[in-house]
């Protein structure tokens, strides 16, 4: 279903829902949905996300807000509010490698309860959890993950909510469009049935239960860093 505003796209989210949020830094972010939902005031969220954002943008203005109650991430090293909340007991944090995060989203979309990975064994990540040897290598049991609403960001749709993305903006996005009970998708074109062709559609709109086209607000990156001009 396409939404005409923000409000109408992510009507519905409660107090306390559980949201996976597309993305890899800054890139491929819905940052429209993720402004709304700051306006909106929903609290007590438990979001997962491979990372938080920054401090002013991104996923960092719900943490701002304290609309987060738990995340679920794998990289956290560039947001201080983020680091302020979890010192002072203010916000759960679950740490998960990242390929093992992205790996559990996307069993939860495949409707897959769990898998055996090498990443964590011998770790703190590891401690009081279910292992398995296989081929004389030890293996640590991971379960999916799915939640009540994914919050995604494409570059295109049609009318029929089917998906492309841009790029790197394939990061998080598909596995979390499919593992979401309601899957709401923040898109930059939208275009009639037809007009994209087949071999471009990511995520099929069998995933995607709305969409609304938003303009780009800004590009922002997350570190920059420059090289020191060489003398002549």
């Amino acid at each position: 279903m396409e939404c005409k505003t923000i409000h109408e796209a992510l009507a519905g989210i409660p107090d306390g829902a559980t949201l996976m949020v597309g993305g890899f830094g800054l890139v491929g972010i819905p940052e429209n949905l993720i402004m709304g939902l700051r306006d909106l005031g929903t609290r007590d969220l438990t979001v997962i996300s491979n990372n938080c954002g920054i401090d002013d943008w991104g996923l960092g203005l719900l943490l701002q807000n304290r609309q987060i109650k738990k995340m679920i991430s794998s990289y956290v090293g560039e947001n201080k509010e983020f680091e302020r909340q979890y010192l002072s007991g203010e916000l759960e944090v679950e740490l998960v490698p990242q390929g093992t995060l992205a790996e559990r989203c996307r069993a939860g979309g495949a409707g897959i309860p769990a898998f055996y990975t090498p990443a964590g064994v011998g770790t703190p990540i590891a401690e009081g959890r279910e292992t398995r040897v296989f081929n004389a290598r030890e293996y640590l049991l991971e379960t999916a993950l799915s939640a009540d609403f994914s919050l995604v960001k494409g570059w295109r749709s049609d009318m029929r909510g089917n998906l492309q993305y841009r790029k790197t903006a394939q990061n998080f996005n598909p596995m979390m469009a499919a593992a979401g009970r309601i899957t709401i998708a923040e898109v930059e074109e939208v275009v009639e049935v037809g007009a994209m062709d087949p071999h471009h559609v990511h995520t099929p709109s069998i995933y995607i239960q709305r969409f609304i086209c938003c303009s780009h607000q800004e590009k922002r990156v997350e570190r920059r860093t420059v090289r020191k001009g060489v003398e002549a």
